[in-house]
């Protein structure tokens, strides 16, 4: 489960990672949400969708 207030630095990089990637203009990316026997997992895909 994806607890908004985790300190975990694990958590804090990718969701770091994903606001960054949000908010470069030149990419559009989604992120999936997989479950596993973790409970959670996922991954990111992105295209470089301009130049400058």
């Amino acid at each position: 489960m994806i607890d908004p207030a985790s300190n975990d630095a694990s958590v804090q990089g990718v969701r770091h990672f994903n606001e960054l990637l949000a908010s470069e203009p030149r990419v559009s990316a989604t992120a999936i949400q997989t479950v596993g026997s973790k409970g959670y997992d996922g991954f990111a895909i992105a295209i470089v969708t301009a130049d400058e």
